[in-house]
């Protein structure tokens, strides 16, 4: 397993090489507010001021430009990683369709759709969206990128961890939000690589938490997945997942957090920290608050994933009905 994450953490820096010119280098923002009564350190990786409006601008990139040129690509996504992909084939010249599910937030299908890709809605929830795009792949031919469970994938989301490192020296802890894992695997295996003394906690929503849950079993199980604020984490994983293995290698804690905990965190961040973001990037400050009191000292930096948030929802859970 450690060859994996090496060889993970490689690919990494190559990704980056080939994807520097298609994305922004997010800042490392200090906290306002955040951990200051711990007397902790907290940075947030902001990854909301990403060219897409998330992260997996990154992920998509990496992919899309270690792929051959010509033929039909197809993909699957709860929104963001269909923007990022979008973005991708539109700046690359490639001929991609996203398939989301029925229950995809308005703004992220806006979005997607305005880069001119074909659209196809399918399934309640993004487990079932990817199946159908594997099942459309497989009958018609096109090339399948999976939103976590790919090596480029992983590697153009471990570019994060690369621009962490470079940014501050001497961080004690990352906290993640984990969703099907590509993103806490990439970040994981870059971590362990470079910096072996920062401890990777990654976050689970307690209403959709395959990954979380498949790590405390040793193998891919189903779960209950329930509506939740932090909908860009929601559905389950694959059943041939390489993040499973790579997160349970690189991951060490899992902190789980309800609708109540990710309510508050998008509240401080809105009102204490000046930043509207997601419901799944709020769920990464909501870990941190869980195990804030053991962290006195120290430095820690949460990512914000993301801020491709429907406002009808993000403004009641700030502001109340």
């Amino acid at each position: 397993m450690q060859t994996i994450v090496f060889e993970t953490a490689a690919a990494a820096v190559r990704a980056r090489a080939r994807i520097r010119d298609h994305i922004y280098q997010t800042p490392l923002l200090p906290a306002r507010k955040a951990g200051k009564a711990e007397g902790a350190t907290v940075l947030f990786k902001a990854e909301n001021f990403q060219l897409t409006g998330s992260f997996k601008i990154r992920g998509a990139m990496a992919k899309m430009s270690a792929q051959p040129a010509g033929g039909r690509l197809i993909t699957a996504s709860s929104g963001n990683h269909g923007i990022g992909a979008a973005h991708a084939s539109h700046a690359l010249s490639r001929n991609l369709t996203v398939v989301l599910p029925q229950t995809v937030v308005p703004a992220k299908l806006e979005k997607i759709r305005s880069y001119g890709v074909e659209v196809i809605l399918h399934g309640e929830e993004t487990g079932l969206a990817e199946q159908h795009a594997q099942e459309r792949a497989a009958s018609e031919g096109h090339a399948y990128i999976s939103p976590y469970n790919d090596p480029d994938v992983i590697a153009g989301q471990g570019t994060i961890a690369l621009e962490i490192l470079e940014q501050c020296t001497g961080v004690d802890n990352v906290f993640v939000a984990m969703g099907g894992g590509g993103l806490i695997s990439g970040i994981g295996a870059v971590l362990k690589a470079f910096s072996p003394r920062t401890k990777l906690y990654g976050v689970a929503a307690s209403h959709s938490k395959a990954l979380a849950e498949s790590m405390a079993a040793g193998r891919v199980v189903e779960t209950e997945h329930r509506e939740t604020l932090a909908d860009a984490v929601a559905g389950g994983i694959d059943l041939d997942t390489i993040t499973l293995p790579l997160a349970t290698a690189t991951v060490d804690e899992v902190v789980e957090c309800g609708e109540d905990d990710i309510r508050a965190a998008l509240k401080t961040l809105a009102l204490e920290e000046n930043m509207i973001v997601e419901g799944s990037a709020a769920l990464a400050l909501a870990g941190f608050n869980k195990v804030a009191a053991s962290l006195a000292g120290q430095t820690s930096v949460i990512l914000l994933c993301g801020a491709n948030f429907d406002r009808d929802l993000v403004t009641q859970a700030i502001y109340g009905p």
